[in-house]
């Protein structure tokens, strides 16, 4: 877990980092403690750049990092997230671990530009001389609460499936499942009443098609 004296440094670079590059930059540090997910924020500052504030819970970024070995994580460094009100965000992700290797902290970076994207497209628009623009991946989301995230992941199963829920199969159930349990959905406190009956599967059904190969 991220220590007293680990957590005022990093808060002190989050006031400076904040602070330097104004109220577009939003600075979030996650505490890392797997008997408590849905709560990991410590120090965030700028919060209004994700509506987000003290005590709530991870993005999908930081959910998926519990899933996976620590030796694993590398840091993410700038890529496009999205909030829930549809502003576009730059973003950085650091991985701090403690000296056995676990993961106790994350350090991250989000800085709106949405406006500069929108300044962007306006100059473009002047100086083009009718090509083509490139199509995107479309950015991850950083959602205000746990809540609004596991609603997002199970969306972004039925995605990956492409059929609504009456008419998926076993086999079809059968994936979401697992790419929720991939995604860490299952880290979120009563996330498995929650999909159960979004899936309309009984509780020993889900655990059976998470443990299906």
């Amino acid at each position: 877990m991220l220590s007293d004296e680990k957590l005022i440094f990093l808060t002190q670079v989050a006031k400076a980092l904040a602070g330097q590059f104004g109220e577009n930059c939003e600075i979030v540090i996650h505490k890392i403690n797997e008997d408590n997910v849905n709560n990991t924020i410590v120090s965030i500052e700028n919060g209004h750049v994700s509506s987000r504030q003290l005590g709530d819970g991870p993005s999908q970024v930081v959910l998926e990092a519990l899933k996976k070995d620590p030796a694993d994580l590398v840091d993410h460094i700038n890529y496009l997230t999205r909030t829930h009100d549809g502003r576009i965000l730059k973003s950085s992700t650091i991985y701090f671990k403690d000296k056995s290797g676990s993961l106790d902290g994350i350090f991250a970076i989000n800085y709106d530009i949405t406006s500069l994207i929108a300044a962007e497209s306006t100059l473009k628009s002047l100086i083009s001389i009718d090509e083509q623009e490139d199509t995107d991946k479309e950015p991850d989301y950083i959602p205000q609460d746990i809540n609004e995230l596991l609603d997002d992941l199970i969306e972004e199963s039925v995605k990956l499936v492409g059929k609504p829920v009456p008419l998926m199969t076993k086999d079809d159930k059968v994936k979401c499942i697992q790419f929720l349990n991939n995604k860490g959905a299952f880290l979120v406190t009563k996330s498995g009443d929650k999909v159960a009956n979004f899936f309309n599967i009984s509780k020993y059904t889900l655990y059976s098609y998470i443990d299906a190969k």
